[in-house]
């Protein structure tokens, strides 16, 4: 069972906790972050969602999750990153590039903030050290080939901010 630390939209701890896959209250946001890795070539490390994801099976999208409670925003970065694709990140590596809170979208209900990730870091991914197995396969792929996965399709479509809000910030 995953619990979360609510928020109001304002960002303030409510001292509210939440179960994962309960309807979040009116009002109530929690808090998630997407984490962008980026190695010294300029490539970004993108995974692949494995096949039996209840949401966007096979599509590809960057590390990220929900933060759970009594973690702090990095803290969850460097957890879902060691989770879903083994790489123990460096937190004086990592910078937030874009914060946002989301309600609904296009009909979709978020309900919380997201605080975006960029972490400088060479190496490789090991599956074989991640903890879940959300993560089918990873690949290093320029801003080009970013942009390819989302012509196609297959680049989860709340992923769209990248290319002005992490690509352009760094550029």
């Amino acid at each position: 069972m995953e619990i979360w630390d609510l928020y109001d939209e304002n960002r303030n701890l409510t001292g509210e906790t939440h179960i994962r896959g309960e309807e979040l209250p009116e009002g109530r946001y929690h808090l998630v972050v997407h984490v962008w890795i980026r190695n010294s070539k300029g490539e970004y490390l993108i995974s692949q969602r494995a096949a039996d994801r209840p949401t966007f099976p096979l599509y590809f999208e960057c590390v990220g999750g929900s933060v759970t409670a009594g973690e702090t925003s990095i803290e969850g970065a460097i957890r879902e990153t060691r989770e879903e694709v083994g790489i123990d990140l460096d937190t004086g590596r990592g910078k937030i590039v874009w914060s946002k809170t989301r309600g609904v979208i296009d009909g979709r209900r978020f309900n919380d903030i997201m605080d975006v990730w960029l972490f400088e870091y060479d190496g490789d991914a090991d599956l074989e050290r991640a903890t879940t197995k959300e993560t089918s396969r990873t690949m290093w792929l320029d801003c080009d080939g970013i942009t390819e996965l989302y012509k196609k399709g297959i680049l989860v479509d709340t992923l769209e901010y990248f290319f002005d809000k992490v690509d352009k910030v760094i550029r």
